[in-house]
């Protein structure tokens, strides 16, 4: 019987995406892509939810791509204006579970330095009995690593708790320790999913 539910928060909770930022610094759409691409890749924000500095971070990558020194530092400078609203859909159903009496708690890929903007703004923020933040751990998914400290500071049962994430790898991993999992792709079928494992939504 399922009796918790562990939640990832960027694109599940609350939008994330740097052409929020982005999309007035280039002329075409076609050349913000190849620099989120190739000059800013996953791989290098990761490194920031591993914990590196913001600071370090864009100095190293400035020193490989000096011509893009300028936009770089607005990984930083306009950090906040990446960040989207909630989803408001999914922050009903988190209320709605709350109030079934399930417990829950979140585990995010999050730079430690920026986790605090978001939490001034959203305040549903503040309903999870716990939030493991990445950078603060120092461990990110898809390390089996940081879903094992989730449980433990939780005291979730894997066996008993639903992860709920929209990237895929993320959720392999967590399905691989137990736990049940819901890839999200939208609030309407990440309730869909929970109903047929038989949480009340």
């Amino acid at each position: 019987m399922i009796d918790a539910l562990l939640f990832d928060l960027g694109n599940v909770l609350i939008r994330w995406d740097p052409r929020n930022h982005y999309r007035d610094r280039f002329d075409t759409p076609e050349a913000m892509e190849q620099f989120l691409a190739e000059i800013t890749p996953g791989t290098w924000n990761h490194e920031m939810d591993l914990g590196k500095p913001f600071a370090q971070a864009i100095a190293e990558r400035s020193a490989l791509y000096p011509d893009h020194a300028a936009l770089l530092a607005e990984w930083k400078s306009g950090w906040e204006r990446m960040l989207g609203g909630a989803i408001d859909e999914s922050v009903t159903l988190l209320e709605e579970l709350r109030a079934h009496g399930y417990r829950v708690a979140a585990l995010t890929n999050w730079s430690a330095e920026t986790y605090p903007v978001a939490r001034a703004r959203f305040p549903f923020l503040d309903w999870f009995e716990d939030v493991v933040i990445s950078g603060v751990e120092g461990i990110a998914k898809p390390d089996p690593r940081v879903f094992q400290l989730a449980l433990a500071r939780t005291g979730f049962v894997a066996e008993r708790t639903v992860f709920i994430d929209d990237n895929l790898p993320n959720v392999e991993a967590a399905r691989a320790l137990g736990l049940h999992t819901v890839h999200f792709t939208s609030s309407a079928q990440c309730r869909e999913e929970l109903r047929a494992m038989g949480v009340r939504c």
